[in-house]
């Protein structure tokens, strides 16, 4: 039997803790208009690094925060127990607040495999060579859009007639969520913090539907997948929110590994995603996931996003 929990992050003094957070005010403090929210409830910290060889014998699967650390520990617990279980090895779910948080694990070997954001794994690419292992097949296709969401009783009709009002970004790296309306409002000739009043991260797309339903904020970007997949299960989201453009489609986020993690266990684990629709138990995790299949990734996929990566950085 597989053992699995999910991991908590630690600073290991409470000096070490004061000392960080006026390190984060002195020199990370966000901009006088963008306020930002964390509105997560559960802590998330860092395991201790592995060896990239898997030789401590424990599988940890790390999961981006698209949905709130709740939300994702009901879905994603199931696929990390399945792993384990099919590895014959111990099974943890680790979970960050951010993405870039994420992206920090793998690069340290501090987790086996992750599920990271379309943006974040281009990043991750630059940065350390980040590599995709498979991708997942939804409703027949292995893309997702940015929805662009208001209040269901918004006189909003497009990104021009929120100039002026609240917006949620859910993650700096996010790319439905950050990235691609930072984009169409530099096309606009715009950026954030000329456009909006004020912006707030959310740290999860799920949080950016809430805050949008509750009209804490006049408009959001958020991942479509999320929107359709809380919809589908909550009658009140489609209520309480309208969706005003779609933008994309964008090649969908993949699950990741550091490219030196030991290639036996990198083909064990790609075989394991790309048969879990044969196996009755990979099946039922799967449909718990709302995803049909597991496929190769395709490199073409993402040449949009890098596209937009790319224009947003020139100066």
């Amino acid at each position: 039997m597989s053992r699995s929990r999910a991991r908590r992050w630690r600073y290991p003094t409470a000096l070490g803790l004061l000392l960080f957070a006026c390190f984060l005010v002195v020199a990370c403090a966000p901009p006088p208009s963008e306020q930002v929210i964390d509105f997560s409830t559960v802590e998330t910290p860092a395991p201790k690094a592995v060896a990239f060889d898997g030789s401590d014998g424990v599988l940890r699967l790390a999961v981006a925060p698209v949905y709130s650390p709740q939300t994702t520990l009901q879905l994603y617990q199931a696929l990390a127990d399945y792993l384990g279980r099919r590895l014959k090895r111990p099974a943890e779910l680790v979970q960050g607040k951010t993405y870039d948080e994420i992206n920090d694990l793998i690069r340290a070997g501090g987790v086996t495999l992750a599920i990271v954001c379309t943006n974040a794994y281009l990043e991750g690419q630059e940065d350390f060579g980040l590599e995709a292992l498979v991708v997942p097949q939804i409703h027949g296709q292995t893309v997702y859009y940015s929805y662009l969401i208001v209040p269901a009783d918004s006189p909003a009709h497009s990104l021009a007639d929120l100039r002026g009002k609240t917006f949620a970004f859910s993650d700096p790296l996010s790319n439905s969520g950050r990235l691609v309306p930072v984009y169409y409002l530099q096309q606009m000739g715009e950026t954030p913090e000329t456009f909006f009043s004020r912006t707030i991260f959310t740290y999860s797309h799920d949080n950016s539907v809430r805050a949008v339903m509750e009209k804490l904020v006049d408009g959001a970007a958020v991942d479509s997948l999320v929107y359709d997949f809380m919809a589908e299960r909550d009658p009140e989201v489609r209520a309480k929110t309208r969706i005003l453009v779609r933008w994309g489609p964008y090649g969908i986020n993949p699950v990741v590994v550091n490219p030196r993690l030991d290639p036996a266990l990198k083909e064990r684990l790609r075989t394991l995603f790309l048969n879990m629709h044969e196996d009755p138990e990979g099946k039922q995790v799967l449909r718990t996931l709302d995803i049909e299949r597991f496929l190769p990734p395709d490199a073409t996929s993402y040449e949009t996003v890098r596209l937009m990566r790319q224009r947003v950085r020139k100066p």
